[in-house]
């Protein structure tokens, strides 16, 4: 798979978000139970839900914050079938208005992934950083792939889940 559209199709998982304002199949969870972060996420959308290969969907996150943010990077960390797959780094600024200023904010990203996308339940994890490399929040949730043709077993569109 060519490594760019590879990163695509894991950007579009992350989305991320970071953070998306509405998520897949599962909610979310942060990594650190406690989420004892400064960026605090209201909510992570999918839609649609499941993603299907060759197909856009697209990923949007809304969030708060408790301190100005004028940059910074969100990683994403894809696995499946416990394996991780696939690391990447966005600027926080390309997806989302800078500075950020306390309060709410949102997060979107809208792709399509190539046809070949394997299907499956993915892991995907998405961690925000400040532009010190600090952790602002991390969160993970499952991502249900399909075939373009596959019909979902759930009859919405989309899937709505907060913390």
């Amino acid at each position: 798979m060519d490594g760019r559209i590879f990163s695509r199709i894991l950007f579009l998982l992350f989305a991320v978000h970071l953070l998306l304002p509405a998520i897949s199949a599962a909610k979310f969870d942060y990594c650190d139970k406690r989420g004892n972060y400064p960026v605090k996420v209201d909510g992570l959308k999918v839609s649609p839900y499941p993603v299907k290969g060759g197909k856009p969907a697209t990923f949007a996150v809304s969030a708060s914050t408790e301190k100005n943010l004028s940059g910074g990077k969100f990683e994403v960390e894809v696995s499946l079938f416990g394996v991780h797959i696939h690391s990447e780094s966005h600027d926080l600024c390309e997806e989302t208005s800078c500075p950020i200023k306390p309060g709410k904010f949102s997060l979107s990203h809208s792709q399509s992934l190539p046809p070949f996308t394997p299907p499956g339940m993915y892991s995907v994890k998405i961690i925000l950083k400040d532009m010190e490399k600090e952790q602002l929040t991390c969160i993970s949730f499952k991502l249900k792939i399909v075939f373009g043709d596959e019909k979902s077993a759930i009859p919405k569109e989309s899937l709505v889940a907060e913390s």
